[in-house]
């Protein structure tokens, strides 16, 4: 109604993101019933969220309400889609996306497991794994056009471990083996085929085989690589590399060569200044220790002439 939808922060963003998902919906159907289903589907969303202030609204969340509000209807989606966000969408419900880029972790490993070659590929062209965002945010509701897939992969994933989603993008991307070490070597290359997913999939056989993997390398068994890669990613994590970068960036380095040649200038000049006068200190220590060993040396013979027997005059003639 009008008053959950004033008092919501959410509220303008969710109302863009529905006005943008008119091919979610069946092709033919009437404006008025479109738009009908539209305002539903901000209902449900804005319902949700209101009930549970901890969920924070993502960009893609509404591709999976608006699949559950296509086939059971607006009352038992709000309920299905509540239950659903406390759980198996919780992940991606939170303030930052951190817990999302955890789960995006495990793709890489899971490929690794299967296919090293197309694992190190996809490390040399450092493509990351950001291809498959919103795979795995919307359960690949927005990027598949046909809604019998979409539906097919929603009674797969409701009947799985939260992770299943990341399992099935890892078979996709395992399926298309040959066409990722056909391309380019490159970020940009290997970005834009793997976010393409062509619609003529085999989902039947995919869907087992990602419940075979899911089976054969469990999260648990992953978990550690996943933690390691996000690890690699910290900031923490590499501020050596940025401090090695920092030392050896060319302006840097100029600067820090001019300031040493500066500092070597300034030391040259002292040393020809200072240089005459600690000469001339040395000089007078010296003058004046050999004065004072003369001395000595002159009252000691002049003693000896006193003292010394009469015989050992002769020696001093």
């Amino acid at each position: 109604g009008k008053e959950l939808r004033e008092d919501n922060k959410d509220y303008q963003q969710v109302l863009l993101d529905v006005r943008r998902s008119l091919r979610r919906f069946p092709p033919g159907m009437p404006d008025d019933q479109r738009e009908g289903l539209q305002e539903e589907l901000i209902d449900i969303i804005l319902h949700v969220l209101k009930r549970n202030p901890q969920l924070h609204y993502y960009q893609g969340y509404h591709d999976i309400v608006v699949t559950f509000l296509l086939v059971v209807g607006d009352r038992l989606a709000t309920a299905l889609v509540e239950k659903l966000s406390t759980h198996h969408l919780r992940d991606f419900m939170d303030p930052t996306m951190d817990n999302t880029k955890h789960i995006l972790n495990y793709l890489m490993p899971i490929i690794d497991q299967v296919n090293p070659e197309v694992h190190d590929f996809m490390q040399s062209a450092e493509v990351g794994t950001i291809f498959a965002l919103s795979w795995l945010i919307t359960w690949f509701g927005h990027v598949l056009s046909d809604f019998r897939h979409v539906v097919r992969l929603y009674d797969f994933f409701l009947a799985c471990h939260p992770l299943m989603p990341i399992y099935f993008a890892a078979v996709i991307v395992l399926y298309r083996e040959q066409e990722v070490l056909d391309c380019e070597c490159d970020m940009a290359s290997v970005h834009h085929l793997l976010s393409q997913i062509p619609q003529d999939l085999p989902y039947e056989t995919l869907i087992s085989r990602a419940g075979d993997l899911f089976v054969q390398f469990p999260p648990s068994e992953l978990a550690r690589e996943a933690a390691q890669q996000q690890a690699e990613r910290t900031a923490a994590s590499t501020f050596k590399d940025f401090e090695l970068a920092s030392v050896q960036q060319r302006p840097d380095t100029v600067l820090r060569q001019r300031f040493r040649e500066r500092l070597r200038g300034e030391e040259r000049t002292k040393s020809i200044l200072t240089k005459p006068r600690t000469n001339r200190f040395v000089k007078l220590a010296v003058m004046g220790l050999t004065v004072a060993l003369g001395a000595a040396a002159l009252a000691v013979v002049k003693s000896a002439l006193e003292w010394a027997p009469k015989f050992e005059l002769q020696i001093f003639p």
